[in-house]
C-alpha cells in the first residue's frame, strides 16, 4: 500500500472530507497539522506550491487537494495510486 501523507487543519471541512475517502477505502495516512505547527506550514507550501488545504502526497508526489483526489476517484485511477489493485 502506497504512503500517503495530508497537510490539513482542525476545522478545514474539505480536509474533512479527503481523510473519510481515505479512510472508506481503508488507507491508513500520516496527517500533518499545520495550524499548531508554523514550520510544517512552511515545509507543505515548498512542497505544494500551495498555500491551501489539504495538500496530499502519494508515494512523495503531490496529488492536490480534496477536489483533485475526487478526481482521481471519479476518474478510477485513485484505487491504483493508492495501491489498493
Amino acid at each position: 500500500m502506497s504512503q500517503v501523507v495530508i497537510y490539513s487543519t482542525l476545522v478545514c471541512p474539505y480536509c474533512i472530507r479527503a481523510k473519510k475517502l481515505l479512510e472508506r477505502k481503508g488507507v491508513k495516512f500520516t496527517e500533518i497539522r499545520i495550524d499548531t505547527d508554523s514550520a510544517q506550514r512552511e515545509l507543505m507550501v515548498q512542497r505544494s506550491g500551495r498555500r491551501t488545504v489539504p495538500q496530499i502526497f502519494i508515494d512523495e508526489i503531490h496529488v492536490g487537494g480534496c477536489d483533485d483526489l475526487y478526481e482521481l476517484e471519479s476518474a478510477g485511477t485513485l484505487d491504483n495510486k493508492l495501491g489498493l489493485k
